[in-house]
């Protein structure tokens, strides 16, 4: 099985996930290339080598007008949204974000921004520009012009507006009344539809993150001093596994926490996997420890689970009893139900009753079936149990909404149609 594993010791940003994703593949100038023509209004993306703590690693530069937009992040967040930082990531790019910071390029202006970095601001700049904010309708449209295959788009919608409905509830405000600020709002869609694309390109079957660093302390905003993970970060990484170390800064930013619950197929540790490549996106902050995410492709075997089978036999119920139990075992959480006919003491025909269920359910299933069935005992056993990956999919047609099932693993690929449909 193709995996992606996404080492996120040092936390995730969109721009350290898209340099570390673009180091697997065989020619990165290619695809640098591909970006800088999917068609976001006057961004360029540039990729560089940089070492850092004796590793050579990618930095992705994202440029907005010409201007670094990762120098100046108040411009990646929304209107509404006071956000933070203190930055200790890469992102903070060489400025220790104290919050009131000059930069050469600018506009004078203290509000509030909603993704990728969102710091309050008061800071001056040599060039005026005039501000523009995207309402999400508006950013749904500039995606949907994007020069990127239809899956691609999905992805990235769907991400953004992971961070739209994270800073709708952290400011209890409807998604509708969320404006990112034009200049930001680019940048952030370019850290997005890069990894989306990375991750179309490298095609694995399966994606597995590591549980998240948040880093520690506090960021400062227009509405005061808030605590790591800011708002919309946390808001993002629920059931997340996520944790903090005594390192000072903001190391997840809700971009990257947005694409790793969007792909991540699960989180933990490294699985057993032969590595064909390793990828080191570099952050621009310098800690005594590597400053990136690690990201390494490779096959990993076909995995069993373990499953248990619960069985009992009944010889008092009534077919529509039997059948009326079934579906109570479904609601439990069984992932089969069937029956076998047997016979049984005294000569009578009865039914073996048997529920194949995860060890997350067993303890319900056991109790719906003394609940709902006449037996006075439960037999159980273990099982390892080999699975093709199903994946549903909807189809527009002339007749009507039609869903998909598809199957693939051990070299099988095979889809069919709901027959209900």
């Amino acid at each position: 099985m193709k995996t992606l594993y996404l080492d996120c010791g040092m936390g995730a940003a969109g721009d350290m996930l898209t340099a570390a994703l673009l180091e697997l593949l065989p020619d990165p100038d290619a695809f640098i290339a591909r970006l800088n023509a999917i068609g976001i209004p006057e961004v360029k993306f540039a990729r560089e080598r940089v070492p850092q703590c004796g590793i050579l690693g990618t930095k992705i530069t994202v440029t907005v007008r010409g201007i670094e937009e990762s120098t100046c992040d108040a411009h990646k967040h929304c209107h509404e949204h006071c956000r933070e930082h203190e930055y200790s990531h890469e992102h903070a790019h060489e400025h220790s974000h104290g919050h009131e910071h000059c930069h050469e390029h600018g506009h004078s202006h203290e509000h509030t921004h909603s993704h990728e970095h969102m710091h309050s601001h008061e800071h001056t700049h040599s060039h005026e520009h005039t501000h523009v904010h995207r309402g999400m309708a508006d950013m749904e449209a500039l995606i949907s012009a994007l020069l990127l295959p239809e899956k691609v788009k999905r992805d990235v919608t769907a991400v953004y507006h992971l961070i739209a409905d994270a800073e709708s509830a952290a400011h209890g405000v409807p998604v509708s009344e969320i404006h990112f600020h034009e200049v930001g709002a680019l940048d952030a869609v370019a850290d997005i539809a890069a990894v989306c694309l990375l991750i179309d390109t490298l095609a694995p079957e399966k994606i597995v993150a590591s549980p998240v660093h948040v880093g520690s302390g506090h960021v400062h905003c227009a509405h005061g001093i808030l605590p790591v993970p800011a708002p919309a970060t946390a808001f993002i990484l629920r059931g997340v596994p996520a944790y903090s170390t005594d390192i000072r800064g903001e190391l997840c930013t809700p971009t990257g926490a947005a694409l790793l619950k969007h792909f991540a197929d699960e989180f933990g540790a490294m699985p057993l996997m032969k590595t064909q490549a390793v990828g080191y996106g570099m952050g621009t902050k310098k800690f005594e420890q590597l400053n990136c995410v690690r990201a390494l492709l490779g096959d990993s075997p076909e995995q069993a689970e373990t499953i248990f089978e619960l069985c009992c036999n009944v010889d008092d119920m009534t077919p529509e009893a039997v059948g009326f139990a079934m579906e109570r075992l479904f609601d439990a959480g069984a992932l089969d139900v069937y029956t076998t006919p047997i016979g049984m003491k005294k000569s009578r025909p009865g039914v073996l009753l048997c529920v194949m269920c995860s060890a997350s359910v067993r303890d319900t299933v056991i109790q719906a079936l003394f609940k709902h069935t006449t037996t006075l005992g439960v037999r159980e056993q273990s099982s390892r149990r080999y699975v093709l990956r199903r994946r549903f999919k909807t189809l527009e047609t002339s007749d009507g909404t039609v869903r998909v099932k598809s199957a693939e693993g051990y070299g099988v690929s095979r889809s069919k149609y709901e027959y209900e449909d």
